[in-house]
């Protein structure tokens, strides 16, 4: 090779072929790994078609986040003349040396180095940071695209619960492990793991339901210490004011009952009383305890007439859009007697006209 690209690379065998891993400073990223410009059908390439939209986000992530950043390895093929060179000290520790007529070819990471390039173009010096390139040798369309399959196939995506319980960069998602942690009721019986809970879970909730009606508490206000008091105290009295919440702690009712006979613990109640908690938020001279004390006179059950098309379907399965929050939300502040807004009185009004209720 007379012309050449020279990595420091630990060397690795997978399936019995080798591979290499090279440390790349993120400003080579662009060099290596050029955008390919031209349409090619999905059957003829070795990745999926980049998604313009993720790479802003990705980037914004880093610059953000200069101190704290995170990337795993990117994962590419070279389709090309290269050569080891091992160390005297080490086998497995020594030099890659890659003709510059060899193309590299991600296999994996296509839209973390586009998200890369776009903030070393925004933050210059962000270039002499690295990132971990694992390196194989192309054997042909064939076998990139079965890399890429590998990489990608059995990749798991994380539940919003367990992201928002580890994420300690959002405010939202601390101030609802604080207040989830607080509250007795809320911190036995919240799952901090699953987004989804089973028919005989030994949960009632899951932490994204919080996260999420706690997104509607806030309505966009800045957290503060004050804010997040107000917002565990809310769901306290709530816990404290609904009955079938207040029986099961007892053992008067069961939590198979409470599932299949109420509604008071599906996603769509939690995220309206998200609502309701914003109303309380933006009026803090109204008497909270006392107007949350009505929930007690409210009727819960799936049958009861005032959740039908609503929260219950015709078929009697839940409602999980944001207008069936937005009317349960209604629903409960009517009986709580909290005015509705401009807003929710204008979509009130088409629902009771839509269904003749």
């Amino acid at each position: 090779m007379d012309f050449a690209y020279k990595f420091p690379v630990v060397r690795g065998i997978q399936a019995g072929r080798e591979y290499y891993i090279a440390m790349i400073p993120l400003r080579m990223l662009g060099r290596l790994f050029p955008n390919e410009e031209e349409y090619v059908l999905p059957e003829y390439r070795a990745q999926r078609k980049l998604n313009e939209s993720r790479i802003p986000v990705i980037s914004r992530y880093i610059t953000e986040n200069r101190n704290s950043y995170v990337f795993s390895a990117l994962a590419a093929s070279i389709d090309g003349e290269f050569k080891f060179f091992p160390s005297a000290e080490s086998g497995d520790i020594g030099i890659l040396e890659v003709s510059m007529d060899a193309r590299f070819l991600i296999n994996d990471g296509q839209h973390r180095k586009a998200a890369i390039l776009d903030a070393v173009n925004e933050e210059i010096d962000l270039g002499n940071e690295t990132i971990s390139v694992v390196l194989y040798e192309d054997a042909g369309l064939s076998r990139s695209q079965q890399i890429f399959t590998d990489l990608n196939k059995h990749a798991v995506k994380t539940s919003n619960s367990i992201s928002e319980l580890y994420d300690s960069r959002d405010d939202i998602a601390v101030l609802t492990r604080n207040v989830v942690s607080s509250v007795p009721f809320l911190n036995d019986y919240t799952d901090k793991e699953k987004d989804n809970l089973g028919k005989y879970s030994s949960n009632l909730f899951t932490l994204n339901m919080f996260y999420s009606a706690n997104k509607r508490v806030l309505a966009g206000k800045h957290i503060t210490k004050e804010i997040e008091s107000f917002v565990c105290s809310y769901w306290k009295n709530v816990c404290e004011n609904m009955i079938q919440w207040n029986e099961l702690q007892k053992k008067e009712i069961s939590k198979v009952d409470l599932r299949e006979n109420y509604i008071v613990t599906q996603g769509v109640v939690i995220q309206a009383l998200g609502y309701v908690g914003a109303y309380f938020l933006r009026n803090p001279d109204v008497d909270i305890q006392g107007i949350v004390s009505r929930l007690k006179n409210i009727d819960w059950k799936r049958s009861a007439a005032c959740w039908k098309f609503r929260v219950i379907r015709a078929d009697g399965k839940i409602l999980t859009s944001n207008r069936a929050i937005t009317l349960a939300a209604n629903q409960i502040k009517q009986q709580l007697g909290i005015p509705l807004a401009q807003d929710e009185q204008i979509k009130e009004e088409q629902f009771l006209a839509n269904y003749n209720v």
